[in-house]
């Protein structure tokens, strides 16, 4: 398996990726599948802003999964923070590659001088939670019912791990 920057070539098969995630689990609280025009226009700002979308890849170049970040909110108090997010296909969860993937997301922030990094998780999918966790993320707060997907309300659960050198992470109550 290799990670790389994916390009222009790899959105289809991206695509293809994120939406059977969206088709089959509340990880994306989208009820349609995204375009490719959509799609596109996504990747375009991802990489426009200097952000890495990044493609995990077998040794047949099969596409596995990817990562990216984004800005976590436009206004400028915020120019510090982003969110990331990781995809997989269904044979490639529980391999390693999301760890591989998002651990390549963190020396990429950290050189566009980020200082922490939120992920934002359906509070029903403990494997991804204990994932974040594992990656040394900390659940910060829980937000119920903001989410309407398979015909039911859903909790978000957001994890942050700070990237930088000044702080250890939130407060042990936070």
């Amino acid at each position: 398996m290799q990670i790389r920057e994916a390009n222009l070539e790899d959105l289809a098969a991206i695509l293809d990726i994120y939406n059977e995630v969206i088709a089959t689990t509340t990880a994306v609280y989208n009820d349609d599948p995204l375009t490719p025009g959509e799609f596109a226009v996504w990747f375009q700002d991802r990489t426009a802003a200097g952000y890495p979308v990044l493609l995990a890849e077998d040794d047949d170049g099969r596409a596995l999964g990817f990562s990216s970040f984004g800005d976590f909110r436009t206004r400028p108090g915020y120019r510090f923070t982003v969110e990331h997010s990781v995809h997989l296909t269904a044979d490639a969860r529980g391999k390693g590659i999301g760890t591989a993937l998002v651990q390549a997301l963190f020396p990429r922030a950290q050189a566009l001088g980020k200082h922490t990094m939120l992920g934002a998780v359906d509070a029903d999918n403990e494997g991804s939670i204990r994932f974040h966790e594992k990656l040394g993320f900390v659940q910060v707060g829980r937000l119920p019912q903001v989410g309407f997907k398979f015909g039911r309300w859903l909790d978000l659960v957001y994890l942050q791990r700070f990237i930088d050198e000044t702080s250890s992470g939130p407060a042990p109550d936070a």
